[in-house]
């Protein structure tokens, strides 16, 4: 299943051939493999969950330490986008709070005034709740995506042989 999706969108060898080859860019970051999608949804996801601005270029940090396919590591940060922000940055407050054996706040006020009175006690425990996200959701993400693509591999193979039979 996974695997025929992008085994489709590679057959247009020839449109990339000629972007790889007019921009100079590395093919090793475009190639279309489980070793390669899973690291690049794990990179969008680690800096994806990460509250900053220009997460995209983490990304694009990250890329020669680590092989990937790029545009699906680029894709994967728009997971969290304006939309997803404040449930997102609220469960890792959240999860940073129950991680610390806080309380949290009460009585929230959107105004600027309360954020700067109370902006100490609001980043440590997003920042927590960030990291557990950012490692272990990532990864765990991962692992699944190798076990479902694992999983389709054998299931088309399986298929192969039964109606060869």
């Amino acid at each position: 299943m996974i695997r025929k999706f992008f085994r489709t969108k590679a057959s247009s060898k020839g449109k990339l051939d000629n972007f790889l080859d007019k921009y100079n860019l590395p093919r090793a970051y475009f190639n279309i493999n489980r070793k390669m999608i899973s690291k690049g949804v794990l990179v969008g996801l680690f800096w994806g969950f990460i509250p900053m601005p220009m997460q995209m270029a983490g990304v694009m940090i990250t890329t020669p330490l680590f092989r990937f396919n790029v545009p699906i590591g680029l894709a994967t940060v728009w997971l969290s986008n304006p939309i997803t922000y404040p449930p997102l940055w609220y469960l890792e407050y959240k999860t940073g709070n129950i991680m610390l054996q806080r309380d949290g706040l009460t009585n929230i006020e959107l105004t600027m005034q309360w954020f700067q009175n109370h902006w100490d006690d609001i980043v440590v425990p997003l920042y927590v709740g960030t990291v557990f996200y950012s490692t272990i959701v990532s990864y765990l993400i991962y692992l699944l995506i190798n076990w479902l693509w694992i999983r389709s591999v054998r299931s088309e193979k399986s298929q192969k042989n039964y109606t060869k039979v």
